[in-house]
């Protein structure tokens, strides 16, 4: 399936404002309240829209601190591929891991109270992973710039 001019403008909405009813989504791109319902409805069954999320406040839950963390490992064998990629999933402070191409095999988004908190994180988790050759963290000092929202 394709996109129209009108499911991306229900996707643009619905990125920003994912609680918003459907009359109101209706209203916002000019459709009927049944027709907006069918196409959110067929937007989530052919996999464009995959789930609906609350956004927390970093701060409010206390892991202000980002820090991406380069890593790279051994070898490219698959089985250590595969065995960072598990080991590394069950992390709960890491948010994101990216199989790179460039020097670092793998980029991770890693969250933490603060440096203390990293060092923690660091020592428990991330020198455990498995085939690590080399590791470098950078902090975020600022955010300049956060989106979730794709570009449609």
């Amino acid at each position: 399936m394709s996109l129209d001019n009108t499911d991306r403008r229900i996707l643009r909405v619905l990125q920003r404002q994912g609680r918003i009813s459907n009359a109101e989504l209706s209203e916002r791109v000019n459709l009927s309240a049944s027709a907006c319902h069918r196409r959110v409805q067929r937007l989530e069954s052919d996999g464009y829209i995959k789930d609906y999320v609350a956004l927390l406040d970093a701060r409010k839950m206390v892991v202000p601190t980002t820090v991406f963390v380069e890593i790279t490992l051994q070898s490219q064998a698959d089985e250590l591929l595969d065995a960072f990629e598990r080991a590394v999933a069950r992390i709960p402070d890491v948010l994101e891991c990216h199989l790179m191409a460039g020097s670092a095999d793998y980029l991770l988004k890693v969250v933490a109270e603060n440096t203390e908190d990293f060092a923690r994180i660091h020592r428990q988790h991330l020198t455990r992973l498995p085939g690590v050759a080399q590791m470098q963290s950078s902090f975020a000092l600022r955010t300049v710039f956060k989106t979730t929202a794709l570009p449609v």
